[in-house]
This record gives structure tokens, sequence and C-alpha cells, in this order.
């Protein structure tokens, strides 16, 4: 029988080592507590490299003097970049692949949007609906037109999300059920299944990809509906 102390976890072990003739011999080792440390600044270098991203993004889109709104972007921004991430996770959940969930946000959005334009400019809000520097006579033609591309927003932002994340997500699961029953064949086909393996594997780095770039397509379309909310163009 072996018994386990619940301390092993913390224990230090080399992943990789080399002996140096220098002063002696030095052992200069990689260890477990270096490579999570270089994953733990990893990803502090990432989220900061991605906030000011986000405060360039809220900067050209809205205005320096609008930068108010950059913690709202931000906060977005992560929401939907770890609820696009959970599904690449085994056993996890895309919430963003629930329609409800992505209409929800895109609503909310809108609303909050067409609030925030109201209360800047009252009636004259209106003025957006109606594009400048068009004849007279076609006013009647394009005022409708520009309300129902304008409603549509409320729509098209969400989606475009719920989409986008559904269909990567299921092309993982059609995939990862014709790969899993070969290697439980003979050895001969599990063999030759590690070469559409890995394929599934660069889908799956893609997907991940996908999730990052749908997050930050979300954030700019929802910083330009804030500016075109403000400036009203």
């Amino acid at each position: 029988m072996f018994f386990y102390s619940p301390l092993d976890q913390f224990e230090v072990t080399s992943l990789v080592g080399v002996q140096l003739p220098i002063f002696g011999y030095v052992n200069f080792s990689f260890t477990n507590l270096g490579l999570y440390t270089v994953i733990t600044v990893y990803f502090l270098l990432a989220f900061h490299l991605m906030a000011s991203n986000n405060r360039n993004l809220v900067k050209s889109q809205i205005g320096a003097a609008y930068e108010i709104y950059l913690p709202f972007i931000y906060s977005l921004f992560f929401f939907i970049l770890f609820a696009n991430l959970n599904g690449n996770v085994p056993y996890g959940f895309t919430i963003t692949t629930s329609l409800i969930v992505a209409l929800g946000l895109s609503v909310m959005i809108f609303l909050g949007v067409t609030i925030l334009g109201l209360s800047m400019h009252k009636l004259h809000f209106f003025t957006f609906f109606v594009p400048s520097g068009a004849p007279g006579a076609l006013i009647p033609l394009l005022v409708p037109i520009e309300i129902i591309s304008y409603l549509a927003r409320a729509v098209s932002l969400g989606v475009r999300l719920f989409a986008n994340m559904l269909s990567g997500h299921s092309l993982l699961k059609i995939l990862s059920g014709f790969i899993g029953p070969m290697f439980t064949n003979s050895l001969v086909v599990a063999v030759f299944a590690f070469i559409p393996f890995a394929i599934f594997i660069g889908i799956v780095a893609l997907e991940v990809a996908v999730s990052f770039i749908q997050a930050y397509v979300f954030c700019i379309l929802t910083a330009s509906y804030i500016k075109d909310a403000i400036y009203l163009h």
C-alpha cells in the first residue's frame, strides 16, 4: 500500500536540467516552479496588452474625452472572451452559443446606447436618422431605411456572435465524435488516426483565435455604436 503526502504537490521538481563545468559543476534546471512562474507572467503580460488594446480601441472609436466608457468595454471584452473560451475546456459550456445570452447582450447594449443618445441630445437625437447631405425629396424614403438599419443592430450584434461560436463548436463536436472511435480500433487504424487528430488540434487552435476575434469585434461594434450616440454620425 502506498501513501501520498498532500504536501507532495508543493515539491519543486526539475523538468529540464543541464550540468555546466562552471565553478566545478553547476546544475541549471528548469523546474515546475519556473514553468508556472513563466505561465503566470505570460498571462499577466497578455492581459496588460489586451487592456492597452482596449484603451486604444475606445480612444480611436469614441475619443479620449470619453474614456469613461473604458471600464464597460474592458469588462465586456473579458466577459465574452472567457464565455467563448469555456467551450474549449473539456466538459465546459459556451454560454455565447445560447441565443438568449447573445441576443440579451446585444439588446441591452442597444437600449443602453439609445438611452445615452436621448439623454445627451434629447429630441435632436432623431436627426441621426436623416442622412446628411441627402436631397429633400429622398428623405421620406431614406429615413425608414435608416431606422430599420438602426433597429437591426439589436439583433445583428448578438446573432453574429452566436452564429460564429455555434458553428465552430459544432464542427469540433462532429470531428471529435469521428476521431475518438478511431483510437479504440486496431493499431493500424489508431496510427492513421493521428493525421486527422493533428488537423483537429489545428482547428481547436483556430477556434481559440476565433474566440478572441469575436470578443474584439463585439467590443469594436459596441464602441462604434456609443460613438454614434455621442456624435450622431
